[in-house]
């Protein structure tokens, strides 16, 4: 467990050299919308952010909706500042969330935020990636840039 018992990140042992990335309380958003998650760490700078799109997480066209792709972009800037820089993920809030739709999202493929941090500073965290799918991350769907604010330690 993490951040005060609020995040379950343990080994998953459905997926070698993955870590899960659940809420512990599983009627808040994250589990209710978007499922089961995945985080492992690709190097010291890259974080990798793994949901599995189903049916549910669908638009009219069968492709994954936008705002899925959003909150999974949301959530993999607090994993990778918790991963990348051991930050208080749970504390921290987004002030700045930008992105750039660029493909669709297929539902029955994992989809990967793949996150560096930019910068990081006393009361900031500077983040951008890309959201992708594919063995290989050949298929980008977007990319995103954000601004987290740590906990006020009040």
């Amino acid at each position: 467990m993490e951040d005060g018992t609020k995040i379950r990140h343990v080994p998953d042992p459905d997926n070698p050299g993955w870590h899960t990335w659940n809420l512990a309380d599983n009627t808040r958003f994250n589990a209710q919308t978007m499922g089961h998650m995945l985080v492992r760490k690709d190097s010291d700078t890259l974080c990798r952010v793994r949901m599995f799109p189903e049916r549910r997480h669908t638009n009219l066209l069968d492709m994954v909706h936008g705002a899925i792709t959003l909150a999974l972009m949301d959530v993999a800037l607090f994993a990778s500042m918790r991963i990348l820089l051991g930050g208080d993920a749970g504390g921290s809030v987004t002030l700045d969330l930008s992105s750039q739709f660029i493909g669709a999202g297929r539902p029955g493929v994992p989809l990967d935020a793949l996150v560096e941090v930019m910068r990081e500073t006393k009361r900031l965290v500077f983040l951008r990636g890309t959201v992708v799918q594919g063995e290989n991350d050949e298929h980008l769907v977007a990319s995103f840039s954000g601004i987290v604010r740590k906990p006020s330690g009040k």
